[in-house]
């Protein structure tokens, strides 16, 4: 086999790619993955042992950095202690038409390395919401057609949760929950009393193992997920699907290689491989496969697409539909209630519990009585914590008696945030913006997508839901908030290279082939039909590994 040449390219390296890497090679396929970015070594290059008093600003955020990053600096990812996990830039931007906040990690694990961790299965409901009430196209799967899969990611991944026995957020193959504090149990007791079993407060089901797992240390509740994890107990490229890819010996990493576009054949109608550029030396490389797996995050796998046989179809491989692109969503939130929780004080919480409460759709639904002004719905994450007194009282600010106080814990409180479907709108949308250009001389996308009515009517209930709630809980001095949304701040991106049932209607079928080039699949973001209301990273697991399930089957059969 020459040096360029493999049975399968994976572009991306981060939870779909990972995925992508370790199903492709496990199956016995020669398997090159491709990072634009830098290696990223598991536990070498993690943060995750720095005390805050060894960085220079105490983790903070300087004026440079706000100059250096000023896309980043517009909410909370911007700081001292990870900033080497997102991307520059000055060497990577993209162009807004509308406000849009694109958070992005170029290297080996990619967001995998960042993310929330939240994993909650979408249900039947979502996968007929298009069809039923008219808005996209309707998915050419459904729930029962993913739930193998589901398990499959979950029982690999390693998710901890409860089972509910909820139909608007089916169950999986869980390890044990971590547990509510005392107010929350409470809480949570009080709701579904107060609602008849129609609401309730569950406990977040979250990629953080709670006993060993495939070589895994269970979580220790430092919650310093986002700096990387020193002992695996959270789902990342590098801490569950990278090890077994590469102990197949069919794996080669190539990081600094960005995949400018797919080599398309025009005589067999099918990809033959990838064109790269070296990003530390600018020299161009050719690989060369049978099979594709596109999984560079939504908006970059789009990009790809759009940048690939250009020859043939002006807006790029997978747009002869007109879908390609468009119907961009993410999920909106930063909007919700809390309040304070009086008693318990002899009561406090153990731990730095990497995840909190939520609060499963109940918006048009089964059992939901209200007439809404919105279609689709959206969930709550939120937590009750017990803070530390704040020393603000002026006749208490100096002296012994003021410092015994600072270590008394403070008043109980709780909150919650609301996150809500964006439909999938054919006029939201990201294109090449031919006129800029990245550090390599590449076009950059441009953003063209906004909140529409549908959305802003929702946010309302997101907040006036929870304060209802919250105050037939018992909460004391409920407030509601609503902090705004710019597009892309949930990190979510999703849609733009779609599934659908016909080639007509979408980029990629229902195994995520690209209907114009049957070799190429895409099962990140991209390749989502609508967003649910849910954290989506578990679906890209459940239909990369189902993808590469059906492709390498049709490789045997001489079909691809």
């Amino acid at each position: 086999m020459a040096d360029n040449v493999y049975d399968a390219i994976v572009i991306g390296s981060g939870i779909s790619g990972g995925w992508a890497a370790k199903e492709l090679t496990e199956k016995g396929l020669k398997t090159i993955m491709l990072e634009r970015g830098r290696n990223v070594e598991h536990v070498k290059d993690y943060h995750a042992n720095k005390e805050t008093w060894e960085y220079p600003h105490r983790g903070g955020r300087t004026k440079q950095m706000e100059a250096d990053y000023p896309v980043l600096k517009r909410d909370y990812p911007l700081n001292e202690k990870n900033l080497d996990f997102w991307v520059n830039e000055k060497e990577s931007p993209y162009t807004e038409i509308k406000r849009f906040d694109w958070f992005r990690g170029y290297h080996v694990g990619g967001r995998s390395l960042m993310w929330g961790r939240q994993s909650y299965r979408f249900s039947e409901l979502d996968f007929e919401a298009n069809l039923k009430d008219g808005h996209g196209t309707d998915w050419p799967i459904r729930y029962a057609d993913i739930a193998p899969w589901y398990s499959y990611a979950e029982k690999w991944a390693g998710i901890s949760g409860n089972r509910d026995g909820l139909a608007v957020l089916p169950d999986g193959e869980f390890m044990p929950p971590m547990d509510m504090n005392i107010v929350e149990k409470d809480l949570a007791s009080r709701l579904k009393k107060e609602y008849g079993g129609q609401r309730h407060f569950i406990m977040g089901r979250t990629a953080n193992i709670t006993k060993p797992h495939t070589g895994r240390i269970n979580c220790q509740y430092q919650n310093q997920c986002w700096l990387g994890c020193n002992f695996g107990a959270y789902f990342s490229t590098q801490s569950s699907t990278l090890p077994p890819a590469v102990a197949t010996g069919n794996l080669t990493l190539r990081p600094f290689s960005i995949v400018t576009e797919i080599i398309y054949d025009k005589d067999t109608q099918k990809a033959k491989g990838v064109r790269i550029i070296d990003a530390e030396t600018n020299q161009t490389y050719e690989f060369f496969a049978k099979v594709i797996f596109v999984c560079a995050s939504a908006f970059n796998s789009t990009w790809v697409l759009m940048n690939s046989a250009t020859d043939v179809w002006e807006d790029g491989l997978g747009s002869s539909s007109g879908e390609l692109g468009h119907n961009a969503m993410d999920h909106h939130f930063r909007v919700g209630a809390g309040g304070t929780v009086e008693g318990y004080e002899d009561k406090y919480i153990f731990g730095r519990r990497p995840t909190g409460l939520y609060v499963p759709r109940f918006v048009n639904v089964d059992g939901d009585t209200k007439q809404r002004e919105y279609v689709r719905g959206f969930g709550y994450q939120g937590a009750a914590n017990r803070g530390r007194w704040s020393g603000e009282v002026a006749e208490m600010s100096v002296g012994g008696d003021w410092k015994d106080a600072m270590l008394e814990p403070g008043n109980w409180s709780v909150g919650f945030t609301a996150f809500g479907e964006i439909l999938p709108y054919h006029e939201n949308r990201i294109f090449l913006d031919k006129d800029t250009k990245d550090k390599w001389g590449l076009p950059v996308l441009s953003m063209d997508m906004e909140l529409k009515d549908n959305e802003k009517k929702m946010r309302k209930d997101m907040a006036e839901e929870m304060k209802e709630m919250l105050e037939k809980v018992g909460v004391k001095d409920v407030y509601t908030y609503d902090n705004d949304y710019a597009f892309g701040m949930g990190i979510h991106e999703m849609g733009t290279a779609r599934m659908g049932t016909d080639a007509k209607n979408s980029v990629l079928n229902k195994y995520n082939q690209v209907w114009d080039a049957k070799n190429v699949f895409v099962t990140d973001g991209a390749s989502m039909t609508s967003g649910a209301c849910v954290n989506p990273s578990l679906t890209y697991m459940a239909l990369t590994a189902r993808a590469v399930d059906f492709a390498v089957s049709e490789l045997k059969k001489g079909n691809l």
